[in-house]
């Protein structure tokens, strides 16, 4: 499998900065903001943009969401053994929850998302923040906030690295599945 390195540590920081910004332009009044990484490539970026929306004046509640039991595709990719749980810091009833995702692609996380967070009661508005859009949608979904995008063929995975520790290690890259062997002629 191929690697393609997209994006640094420097523009992925950048790129936080601007979700952060144009969240908090839009939420610095909303008193019941919560923020809600979709474990698990949600979570080091929500507690990112938790913390650059204090920087912004802005403060918020902010928790996980595990979508394991939402999940369209369960029979192929089961629980796994170690997963992070649905943490909710307050009553999602009349609450602004914005999801937090690293990558949007066919829609499916998200909806799972929505469903697992209807499990625990009714906001008054849901928003969506990802890093990186990179298209593919097989599901009506659209991100109100989206830093970069990505063209990325089918068969293609984009993967966010952030890495909790050591920021300056972040990377957004693109997998390439191998190109078939090649068949020796003596084959043919």
């Amino acid at each position: 499998m191929g690697t393609r390195n997209l994006h640094d540590a420097k523009r992925i920081r950048e790129a936080i900065e601007s979700l952060a910004s144009s969240i908090a332009s839009r939420h610095r009044d909303t008193a019941r903001l919560l923020l809600l990484g979709i474990a698990n490539g949600g979570i080091v970026l929500a507690d990112r943009l938790a913390l650059a929306l204090k920087r912004h004046g802005v403060t918020c509640g902010r928790g996980t969401i595990d979508i394991s039991f939402h999940r369209d595709d369960i029979g192929r990719h089961p629980i796994p053994k170690e997963f992070s749980p649905t943490i909710i810091p307050h009553d999602v009833n009349g609450a602004t929850v914005v999801l937090v995702d690293d990558v949007l692609y066919s829609g499916r996380t998200v909806k799972a998302a929505l469903d697992e967070l209807f499990d625990h009661g009714r906001p008054e508005t849901v928003e969506l923040a990802v890093l990186v859009d990179r298209g593919g949608r097989r599901l009506p979904m659209a991100a109100n906030y989206c830093a970069l995008t990505v063209d990325a063929a089918e068969g293609e995975k984009v993967v966010v690295q952030l890495d909790a520790r050591e920021p300056g290690k972040d990377a957004v890259i693109v997998r390439t599945p191998d190109a078939a062997p090649a068949i020796p002629k003596s084959k043919l």
